[in-house]
């Protein structure tokens, strides 16, 4: 039976629960709030029909649009430079930084890359300075289609955004980006076979066979586009009750086949004028119409386009759905695409002299030297901006129009190096295959090593890194002396990460084989004093190397400290002040580290250097301010994806004596570091796992968990603290030998060091193991840890003193230790300590009353962070581009803190208590 139809009211039929989704958020954002949402669906769902809605619903709010092209994918900062180009007028508005960032980026001014989260938090304050007269609406349609660099900048946006009136949607695929993955999100899916019905019957003028409709609906699943699109491509007898064959081809395919037979029926110069906006990505109708005079049609070619609904042509060049485009583009011959990207090439801007010389890349049929050393010049321009996925893409389509097979294995491999610092390591392998296919030189065999190896390293911070590291460091030794030095160094930084999980080259034979790198020019570098130090260190003794790497530490705290070699090694520089028990320059250092990475923008690798950060907060009793930073590292490896957050959030959950949050993240990453391969990670689990038992008084466990810490000396520095912990558990537990055996382990590295830090911790294990000088080294301990940063060991020395003194019958001594102690442990955090203290001066007859819970204890950790920079005397500005939030949400959180604290302004937060 066929039924007659007509056109029905059915714009956006069975998506009420996601319109009113729509509705609240933009109520939200009228209310001064923020929001972020992303809308997930496979093609042609109708999520561009929500947007739109949602543009409707939102008619008072300036607006923001970005549109992804499959095609300028590698086009670094292409979607951040669509969605700024309205509001560029508040540039100069922006801290020194962050516009010089956005400029460069853009290709405004020349200058060093720029990081990309720096141009993140560029875009942030810009869209923060657009929202303050009206609220703003960004929506980023095909986001799967966006340039990395442009969608990790949004996506770093979207999280940091709180109080600005801002809306941020996107609308992508349903594999969901994985940089967008936590951000709230809507699923778009199919329809109703009742809704899918209604919307079939709005597309269908005339006659539909019941049959006809039950098997549309069925095979076009509720996709709004394919129920809308494929009768269009049926005839009308076909639609009354004529036979077809099952179309087997998947559903997209199909749409696509669908929009093409459309455009078939259209006459020759409308075609090309589909292709030619097809091909131009920007959607500029200037650029269209100078190409169309190059290829011979006129304006009026579009008119049949606009009535088939296929294209408009306004402002901007828009093709009604994505997947047109697609199949305009590859329904063209290979001939046709050449000649409609050579046009584009003619008609493109001097100035725009990248997307010009991609055109021509395009437009060429074969091996062109010309065009490969064109695109090989927009690779370097892109990767001064900081494009390395642009540079790479335009080096690898360079590599092939090479017909020199030198030439050729040179350009993969720079565009393999691109891909790796644009964080693709899959793309970069592959190139590298590429490039292995041709004869290597021996420099470029190391090339290929070294970057094997610094993606291993990359991808896990595991095992695989060391060998190949090494392995190009061998290499290079006679072929560039000053990369081998580099490469030896990597490798050992990797096999430290690896220690005990170590395949191969561990840490022992790594440094072994860096004895033969050839030797540092003179003077040596900063990076030279710490691999010749490193390398005597672990091959002859702390006493050797010690000499080597104190100098080292003074070099890297030198004022006149190269940015390049500083964000390079600040961070193993750091590493080796713990080695060496040297707090101070501990401190310094990773305080540098911080500095530099937010002055320069280098947020990719800030999650290490807060993470150095965090440990100097520990160890200096400031768990409050580790508290907050671990909130910092968090949010930035949401979004750069690092692999480090654990290390901090274990650290200050043992500290503070939290056990059940300790053993959860100890059973979560124990077998995540096994899986990488990262020994590191195991030995610092370990060693919290001791501290945190010592504190709780249950030695036993405590022992066991340092046995694990220490039994490695291949893991520098931690495993020293590993021995300490088994001192005093040892001692605790009356196993004499095994706490004497420890301390003198312990020894071979604390006296070399011969810091305070190190000769305090030496004398407190000394005292520990009791006899008639116990009292006299802890004295010796206390002498020591007073003159440094480091507060919990002042405090715990404090802590076993007092033990010693009560057992000893001297109440009225243990009483003021224990004191000092408790009270020390409470203002720190560091619970399972401060209730051991508690405990031992009940037994010594005083009574204990419990610390009442200060007011700066009600603020967040981010509450409290902010209120102690504002504080310290930093504008609403400089705390946002601290904590990557902007000026309006610190204000927000400013006028929390002023709640909370009972007070009324930025001056009174000077009296406030322990902020």
């Amino acid at each position: 039976m066929a039924t007659r139809t007509g056109p029905v009211g059915a714009t956006l039929c069975g998506r009420r629960n996601e319109c009113a989704a729509l509705v609240r958020l933009v109520h939200d954002v009228r209310s001064g709030q923020s929001s972020a949402l992303v809308l997930r669906g496979e093609p042609g769902c109708g999520k561009t029909a929500l947007l739109s809605y949602l543009l409707d619903e939102a008619a008072d709010f300036r607006v923001a649009r970005v549109l992804g092209v499959e095609s300028e994918m590698e086009l670094a900062f292409a979607g951040v430079h669509q969605l700024c180009a309205q509001i560029l007028d508040r540039l100069d508005e922006l801290p020194d930084p962050q516009r010089d960032a956005l400029r460069v980026a853009f290709g405004l001014r020349p200058g060093p890359a720029p990081d990309r989260f720096l141009v993140g938090l560029a875009v942030l304050s810009l869209l923060a300075l657009a929202a303050e007269d009206r609220p703003l609406l960004c929506v980023i349609d095909d986001a799967q289609w966006l340039d990395k660099s442009s969608l990790q900048a949004m996506a770093f946006v979207s999280r940091r955004l709180v109080a600005e009136s801002i809306a941020v949607v996107f609308a992508t695929t349903k594999e969901a980006e994985p940089e967008l993955v936590g951000l709230p999100g809507l699923a778009v899916d199919r329809l109703s076979d009742a809704d899918a019905r209604v919307l079939l019957a709005s597309a269908v003028h005339g006659l539909l066979d019941d049959q006809i409709r039950d098997r549309i609906v069925a095979e076009t699943d509720g996709n709004p586009l394919a129920l809308l699109e494929l009768p269009r491509g049926m005839s009308a007898a076909e639609l009354a009750g004529g036979f077809s064959l099952p179309d087997a081809r998947p559903l997209t395919s199909r749409i696509e086949q669908s929009f093409q037979r459309r455009i078939e029926s259209l006459p020759a110069d409308t075609r090309l004028l589909l292709l030619t906006a097809a091909a131009e990505p920007v959607g500029d109708p200037m650029l269209l119409w100078l190409a169309a005079e190059q290829l011979g049609f006129t304006a009026a070619a579009a008119a049949p386009a606009e009535r088939a609904s296929l294209l408009e042509v306004g402002t901007r060049v828009r093709f009604r759905h994505p997947l047109v485009r697609s199949a305009v583009y590859h329904s063209a011959t290979p001939d046709e695409r050449h000649r409609v990207h050579l046009a584009l090439a003619e008609v493109t801007a001097p100035a725009d002299s990248d997307r010009r010389a991609w055109h021509r890349a395009q437009a060429a049929p074969g091996p062109d030297e010309e065009v490969a050393e064109e695109l090989e010049r927009s690779a370097g321009r892109a990767q001064a901006r900081g494009g390395f996925a642009a540079a790479a893409a335009f080096l690898a389509r360079s590599a092939g129009l090479t017909m020199d097979p030198a030439r050729r294995i040179e350009r993969a491999l720079a565009a393999a190096h691109a891909k790796y610092l644009a964080g693709a390591p899959g793309a970069a392998l592959e190139l590298l295959r590429t490039a292995q296919v041709g004869p290597l030189t021996e420099l470029q065999m190391a090339q290929v090593d070294l970057l094997h190896g610094q993606i291993a390293f990359a991808v896990s911070r595991g095992s695989d890194a060391p060998p190949l590291l090494l392995k190009a460091a061998n290499l290079l030794d006679p072929l560039d002396p000053t990369l081998a030095r580099a490469t030896y160094l990597e490798a050992l930084s990797a096999a430290v990460f690896a220690g005990r999980l170590a395949s191969g080259a561990g840490v022992f034979e790594t440094a072994e084989a860096a004895r033969s790198a050839p030797p540092a020019q003179q003077p040596p570098r900063p990076s030279d004093l710490l691999l010749d130090g490193l390398v005597a260190y672990i091959t002859e003794g702390p006493a050797a190397g010690a000499p080597t790497l104190h100098r080292a530490l003074e070099a890297f705290r030198r004022e006149d400290l190269p940015t390049d070699i500083g964000l390079r090694w600040l961070w193993l520089a750091c590493h080796t002040a713990l080695v060496l028990w040297d707090y101070d320059s501990w401190q310094a250092l990773a305080a540098r580290h911080v500095s530099l990475t937010r002055d320069t923008g280098a947020f990719t690798v800030l999650p290490l250097a807060l993470s150095s950060q965090i440990g100097v907060h520990i160890f200096g009793g400031e768990l409050d301010a580790a508290v907050a930073l671990v909130d910092e590292v968090r949010a930035v490896t949401e979004t750069t994806g690092s692999n480090i957050a654990l290390y901090d959030e274990l650290g200050v959950a043992g500290w503070s004596g939290q056990a059940a949050e300790t053993a959860k993240l100890i059973e979560t990453c124990i077998p995540e570091f096994h899986r990488r391969g990262e020994g590191m990670g195991l030995t610092i689990a370990y060693w919290v796992d001791a501290v945190l038992h010592n504190g709780l008084g249950r030695y036993e466990v405590a022992r066991v968990a340092a046995e694990q810490a220490s039994s490695r000396p291949e893991q520098l520095g931690l495993a020293g603290w590993g021995l300490v912990e088994l001192v005093e558990a040892a001692a605790r537990l009356g196993l004499r030998v095994r706490a004497e055996d420890a301390l003198e382990r312990l020894v071979q590295t604390t006296r070399p060091a011969a810091t305070p830090w190190a000769l305090g911790v030496e004398a407190r294990c000394r005292a520990l193991l009791g006899g008639p000088d116990a009292e006299a080294f802890y004295l010796e301990a206390l002498d020591h840890l007073s003159g440094t940063g480091v507060r919990v060991e002042q405090a715990r020395t404090r802590l076993v003193y007092g033990e010693w003194l009560r057992r000893e019958n001297r109440r009225v001594d243990a009483r003021e230790q224990l004191r000092s102690a408790h009270e020390a442990f409470v203002r720190m955090g560091t619970e399972a300590f401060a209730d051991r203290a508690r405990r031992e001066l009940s037994a010594t007859g005083e009574t204990v009353r419990k610390r009442s819970v200060e007011s700066v204890q009600k603020l967040t950790a981010q509450e409290a962070q902010i209120a102690r920079l504002a504080r310290d005397g930093l504008t609403n500005s400089e705390i946002g581009a601290q904590l990557f939030i902007s000026p309006r949400t610190v204000e927000w959180h400013m006028g929390k803190v002023f709640t909370k604290l009972d007070i009324r302004s930025r001056w009174e937060l000077r009296e406030a208590p322990d902020l």
